[in-house]
């Protein structure tokens, strides 16, 4: 049995007071939300604080509040939200279905009501290397990403080429969706897209001292339609090992007005297919248009030797997955409904 290592638990009523406590505890604090991901990293001794600042206490991160006809025009999401209370809301699923989707798509049922909106924002890259036992880790001498100094998916890499595996990351980014962080010094909002960046160790652009509160999904305009697929290797439990998130707006004529399009679980930040976009963009939602978009897709797709399944048959299934992606946002095929 893995038995987690010593820490000190503080339990916060309020925003402000857990971000003060993020302040004093430093580099060695982590932020407690779900915990399925904090506590099974903390067993294998892949991260080790010696504060833990469990928010379960503070209100306020269970808020959320929606707006689709007055001026905020939108959904704000607290960050405690449970998974599991997305995946069943059927007002999220009427009008952000690829986020009621992602949600639905996340581990098991049991995990699915512990796990949070925010804590899946943050999850922590994974890796075939990574994601192991210490014993099993120190055999190897373990990897950049912790304790290491060689990526042995890449050794003569600079980086970590750790993975992003978040369902509801790429489909955020999609959907436009912006996140506050908070610290002792302030806030500031910026787009989800802008919260990762592009290496498996630094992962997040969030600060050491900010805590993820917020999350605002802004309303779906006219004609706009969303999905997302999810490639793994079971049904149920399994981290994507490729996630695909369309948005599209539909003209009446049934021509695609904007699109935005991201790709998750091949890369270590989830990955805009803006070719693949543009391509669609004023033309009709047509089988020329979805296989020159899904190829464009496709070639987004750069996954490692890091993660399940073989490198060549990922790569081959990824326009398949992309196609797959696209023909949800109409139904599985034929042309979008006109109005």
């Amino acid at each position: 049995m893995m038995r987690l290592p010593r820490f000190r638990y503080l339990a916060p009523t309020s925003v402000a007071e857990a971000a003060a406590m993020v302040a004093d505890g430093g580099p060695s604090a982590a932020v407690l939300a779900g915990g399925t991901d904090l506590f099974p990293n903390m067993k294998r001794r892949q991260q080790t604080p010696g504060t833990v600042i469990g928010l379960r206490g503070i209100a306020a991160l269970r808020a959320r509040s929606l707006d689709l006809a007055g001026p905020a025009r939108g959904l704000t999401l607290g960050a405690l939200t449970r998974l599991s209370s997305i995946e069943h809301d059927s007002t999220i699923a009427a009008a952000w279905p690829a986020l009621a989707r992602a949600a639905s798509l996340v581990a098991t049922p049991p995990l699915r009501n512990m796990g949070t909106l925010g804590g899946n924002l943050c999850l922590d890259t994974r890796c075939s290397y990574y994601d192991q036992s210490q014993e099993w880790r120190a055999a190897i001498g373990y990897c950049m990403k912790r304790e290491g100094d060689v990526c042995w998916v890449a050794p003569s890499s600079p980086r970590c080429w750790a993975v992003s595996s978040s369902d509801t990351a790429p489909v955020l980014c999609a959907l436009g969706a912006e996140v506050a962080l908070v610290s002792a010094s302030g806030e500031r909002r910026i787009p989800v897209s802008e919260l990762f960046a592009d290496d498996g160790i630094q992962h997040l652009t969030r600060r050491p001292d900010e805590i993820l509160t917020e999350v605002y999904v802004p309303a779906p305009a006219e004609g706009e339609r969303s999905a997302y697929v999810k490639l793994r290797r079971r049904g149920s439990f399994d981290f994507p090992v490729l996630g695909i998130a369309v948005r599209a707006r539909f003209a009446p004529c049934g021509n695609v007005e904007s699109a935005r399009i991201f790709v998750g679980g091949a890369g270590s930040r989830p990955q805009e297919a803006r070719a693949a976009a543009d391509k669609l963009v004023g033309r009709p939602f047509d089988d020329d248009a979805i296989r020159e978009a899904a190829d464009l897709i496709a070639k987004v797709a750069k996954p490692m030797q890091n993660t399940d399944f073989t490198l060549s048959w990922r790569k081959s299934v990824a326009a398949a997955y992309a196609t797959r992606a696209l023909r949800e946002l109409i139904g599985g095929g034929g042309a979008p409904a006109t109005s």
